[in-house]
């Protein structure tokens, strides 16, 4: 319980100073998105962290959700200049992610919550949770759903040395290649804030930057019913939704999903993961 309780001093902490709220987040979306970013207005939400890189530095970038198929190992990417937001594509796709886990007394009733209903989502995991709860990478590895990289203890990057920053991604993604079976193709800068040293370490270590469009912000245990309506108010085609399967008490994340899940499925959204490449 000690690094639950850390995390949620850090984000109380950082949110209060937060400088990348919904609004400004939203509004360098739609100024920079054009007509596709304002067609998804109603679900942008941005991170709890301090600014690292101007709004006008933002642009919508897409992504392609589709299958898990593996890939060998992975090699240097170009360096992006803001991290993917939402998914593009035919059709009403949508994903989950869940960060800060695995733990053990959350993740896997999330985890049996997707395979009731034969769903893949995306864990951006901690290597100091996931070192102490390797079943559930490969539990998670086996079910089918994607692991990405969101660094070892959950620090703020942008206030840290580049060789440091290398060592909380680095060592992390060594941790999820022993349990997962891969090394990791997505990395999530912990509160959202990324800086020119966090986008190209991650592309020199083969991994691509993502954010998300809808937050829940059930880190900050609004009540249950308070997270499902903003899923389902924030549902739309494409979007990324962000929820946490540890960093506190979850168990308000685990019973949203419960309920979101099955009135997403309902309304016809797919809910899908990322390919293991962006090409």
């Amino acid at each position: 319980m000690e690094k639950d309780q850390l995390f949620t001093r850090r984000r109380m902490l950082l949110g209060s100073a937060a400088v990348l709220g919904a609004a400004g987040v939203g509004g360098a979306l739609m100024s920079g998105g054009g007509d596709e970013a304002a067609r998804t207005t109603a679900g942008l939400a941005g991170p709890q962290a301090r600014q690292a890189l101007k709004p006008s530095a933002f642009r919508l970038q897409p992504l392609i959700g589709s299958g898990t198929a593996r890939t060998a190992a992975p090699g240097k990417l170009k360096v992006r200049h803001q991290p993917i937001l939402r998914l593009t594509g035919k059709g009403r796709n949508m994903m989950l992610t869940f960060d800060d886990g695995p733990h053990p007394d959350y993740t896997p009733h999330i985890l049996d919550t997707l395979a009731k209903y034969d769903v893949r989502a995306m864990f951006f995991v901690c290597g100091e949770m996931a070192v102490d709860n390797k079943e559930l990478l490969a539990r998670m590895a086996e079910e089918g759903h994607v692991v990405g990289n969101h660094t070892w203890t959950h620090p703020l990057l942008t206030e840290m040395a580049r060789r440091d920053i290398r060592d909380e991604i680095e060592r992390t993604s060594d941790v999820i290649e022993d349990a997962y079976g891969d090394r990791p193709q997505w990395f999530r800068a912990p509160y959202g804030a990324w800086n020119r040293a966090t986008f190209q370490l991650g592309a020199e270590m083969g991994m691509e930057p993502m954010a998300w469009t809808v937050d829940t912000t059930d880190w900050m245990t609004p009540g249950t019913r308070t997270i499902v309506k903003r899923v389902e108010h924030g549902a739309a085609p494409d979007v990324v939704i962000l929820s946490h399967d540890a960093g506190g008490d979850r168990t308000q994340s685990v019973r949203a999903i419960r309920e979101y899940l099955p009135y997403l499925l309902d309304h016809g959204y797919h809910l899908t993961v990322p390919p293991r490449r962006m090409t």
